[in-house]
């Protein structure tokens, strides 16, 4: 145990230290499988752990029930916005409410990068450009006017290939197998 104290306190933090000079890097998790809130929270885990400050923007989701929202009341350095509703958009017709509170998200989330956070997280943003429900051109710059040192994780099926062009990082989520359809409390949200 106190072999591991002292490799936290002396090797990690040196290793920690080599990368502050890193110019914030733009992620895009997307793809049919499941897993792309998931990757984008574990990386969000992590840096609230380091004392960074992280602000996710949740472009399609207004439920208070999910875990990423409950462990904002004590994770320290974690915030999370919430503009979508209750109720599933309709991916095919969406309403003009769903349209507007989009377009709120993409605002906030222009105004929120201009404080630097060390990870801003745009969940399901992918899916709100491909559905109409906000332009690609306002994702795009965003993107271009980050801070250099803020992060960026965009997440959601349907990437637009702008976006994708833009990108350090994309990974796609391909889903091999699935037995079960039901959400689960704690693994699904």
């Amino acid at each position: 145990m106190r072999e591991t104290a002292w490799f936290v306190r002396n090797v990690g933090g040196m290793s920690a230290s080599l990368h502050k000079d890193e110019k914030g890097r733009v992620i895009v998790f997307t793809g049919e499988g499941q897993g792309k809130t998931t990757a984008a929270l574990g990386i969000a885990l992590r840096s609230a752990a380091h004392g960074k400050r992280v602000v996710i923007i949740q472009f399609m989701k207004g439920w208070e029930n999910t875990g990423e929202y409950m462990i904002s009341k004590i994770l320290p350095n974690y915030e999370i916005y919430q503009f979508g509703r209750r109720k599933f958009v309709n991916l095919e017709k969406p309403d003009e409410e769903d349209m507007q509170r989009a377009r709120e998200a993409i605002s906030f989330a222009k105004k929120i990068i201009e404080e630097k956070p060390f990870l801003m997280i745009l969940d399901e943003v992918n899916i709100a450009i491909h559905t109409g429900l906000i332009e690609v051109d306002d994702v795009v710059d965003l993107i271009k006017n980050k801070p250099e040192e803020t992060n960026l994780i965009l997440t959601g099926r349907y990437a637009n290939e702008k976006i994708i062009e833009l990108a350090d990082i994309v990974t796609e989520m391909k889903e091999i197998k699935r037995t079960e359809i039901v959400s689960v409390e704690g693994i699904e949200y």
